[in-house]
């Protein structure tokens, strides 16, 4: 389907009840844009849509830009977190120069873009001394893409850099010059909950958002989220903090996972689960059928009404060879391994408000004076809509058609040949 430019009334169309805060699941309706935002449906010209269905555009609140696409020249070895590490740990080491890193982001959200994405969260490995090279050129990019998508950055280190004597203090002044959020990777470790409070005050000080990998692992011992709620709590934080991952839940005793989630509920802590890449990394084990998924418990959290989202992680890298920054796929890939499916609706917010909310972006809406920034399915239900990648799919952004054609993975060759 070909859409004329101009005002235009969108008839027939299929959005989900809950983006008009009606009760229930879909919705048929009309809908309205001129002057490059939502209008009342009552232009000149009407197109029938036949029941397709109409979304915002997505908000992607975790990924990896700077690792992106570079599975293919320095792959993970045996598919393993550690395997993940130690060959991230060897490309960036080798290759991670502003060009390099450009041309890999810049593909990235070009991906992105003409999947219907309108805001992303990139973490941004941030131990010396990759540090000095990466975030001038996350802020050139940011510069660069502005007014198509908008663009959030995490610093991503280790809780030992937050000894005396250790590069966070610099990491976070980086951070907070470019407008950024303060993360951290936690797991069990010596001196976490000095390393944890430490991290708390410098937010504090700077008045900025945290951003946290937690207990990204099967091992029920991996608690670190407690923690981290609990010194949410004790430090009177008033600012986002954002925890990601979060697998042990799963495999914690019930009562103990269930007493952790009434704790991040009473701290107000966003969840974001990362279901494709947990999927791919957790419980393998070399000739032998994994038995668990690595989702964490996600209705259990919207039970509680803790903020719930799902993003893509990473992507063509080490730690998931697949992906394209679909966030369709993300929620087909959600609904599947989580059985979000025969549960309560609104689980499409997951991928909307939910996420601008943890993150300050502006939330995703179909309401009148909302930017006219669309993407239509050929779909009319969930079951059309996620049983297909739906290639077809038609974005607006301000209310005119962009060109959806993904870039060819060939441009990166010459790149990634070099490297060889």
């Amino acid at each position: 389907m070909t859409l004329p430019s101009g005002p235009l009334t969108l008839q027939n169309v299929t959005i989900p009840a809950c983006l008009r805060g009606n009760s229930g699941d879909l919705l048929r309706t009309d809908i309205g844009f001129q002057n490059k935002v939502l209008a009342r449906p009552d232009t000149a010209v009407k197109i029938d849509m036949g029941g397709r269905m109409v979304l915002p555009c997505f908000v992607d609140m975790h990924t990896h830009l700077d690792k992106g696409h570079i599975s293919p020249r320095t792959p993970n070895p045996d598919g393993t977190f550690q395997g993940a590490l130690t060959a991230t740990a060897q490309d960036r080491s080798a290759y991670w120069s502003p060009e390099d890193l450009y041309t890999r982001m810049d593909f990235a959200l070009r991906c992105a873009i003409a999947q219907g994405t309108r805001a992303i969260r990139t973490h941004l490995d941030s131990s010396p001394p990759q540090e000095d090279i990466t975030w001038p050129v996350f802020r050139d990019i940011r510069a660069d893409w502005a007014g198509r998508i908008d663009l959030q950055a995490v610093c991503l280190d280790s809780p030992a850099s937050l000894a005396a004597g250790g590069s966070y203090t610099k990491t976070a002044v980086l951070a907070a010059n470019h407008q950024g959020v303060l993360g951290l990777v936690t797991f069990p470790m010596p001196h976490l909950q000095e390393h944890l409070t430490t991290l708390f005050h410098l937010a504090i000080d700077r008045s900025l958002p945290l951003d946290f990998h937690v207990d990204e692992t099967l091992d029920p011992d991996a608690q670190t989220l407690h923690m981290i709620a609990q010194t949410a709590l004790n430090t009177r934080f008033s600012g986002s903090v954002t925890v990601g991952h979060c697998c042990s839940l799963s495999t914690q005793d019930e009562v103990h996972a269930l007493n952790t989630l009434d704790l991040v509920a009473k701290a107000g802590l966003n969840v974001v689960s990362l279901p494709m890449c947990n999927l791919y990394l957790q419980d393998r084990h070399a000739n032998r059928t994994p038995r668990l998924r690595g989702i964490t418990l996600v209705h259990e959290m919207r039970a509680r009404g803790i903020n719930v989202s799902f993003a893509s992680d990473n992507t063509r890298d080490p730690f998931y060879a697949y992906g394209d920054l679909d966030m369709l796929e993300v929620l087909r890939e959600a609904t599947r391994i989580g059985h979000l499916d025969h549960s309560n609706p609104g689980w499409i917010q997951s991928i909307l408000t939910n996420p601008a909310k943890a993150c300050g972006f502006q939330a995703p809406s179909l309401d009148i004076g909302s930017p006219a920034d669309l993407v239509i399915f050929n779909a009319r239900n969930w079951s059309e809509l996620l049983s297909r990648p739906q290639s077809d799919r038609i974005v607006l952004r301000n209310g005119t058609a962009i060109d959806h054609t993904l870039p060819d993975y060939s441009e990166l060759d010459t790149l990634l040949a070099r490297c060889v």
